[in-house]
């Protein structure tokens, strides 16, 4: 079973991505700053994290990205920033970032599936 761990601010939108994931052989976590994120994604090691951008708390998502990403124990989880910043050096910012995909807001429950799967045949 594959764990993905949603980091996002908004309720609504954590309920949203819950929900569309619950349906598969998903291992969903939540956490709702950047700050906690990075602790859950060091203390569960998440094959997929679905991450904000802006957040409160001290850790945007980029630098969330950025920890992931260089921390020898979470460098193989992929991740899917999600941002309703759509200008093209916010996307090249978060690939900067170590970012495997970007998804701008608002999206649909497909196209998060879609990239998810995409992301997962390559683990």
């Amino acid at each position: 079973m594959k764990k993905i761990l949603i980091v996002e601010d908004h309720l609504d939108i954590r309920k949203l991505l819950k929900m569309t994931l619950e349906f598969d052989d998903f291992e969903i976590h939540e956490a709702s700053t950047g700050d906690a994120g990075w602790v859950l994604a060091q203390e569960l090691q998440p094959d997929i994290v679905l991450l904000d951008v802006m957040m409160p708390g001290t850790l945007t998502g980029l630098d969330v990205c950025r920890r992931i990403k260089s921390d020898p124990a979470t460098r193989h989880t992929k991740v899917i920033m999600l941002t309703a910043r759509v200008q093209a050096s916010d996307r090249e910012m978060g690939m900067a970032a170590g970012a495997d995909d970007y998804l701008m807001k608002p999206f649909s429950t497909l196209q998060v599936l879609e990239k998810i799967y995409r992301l997962e045949a390559a683990l």
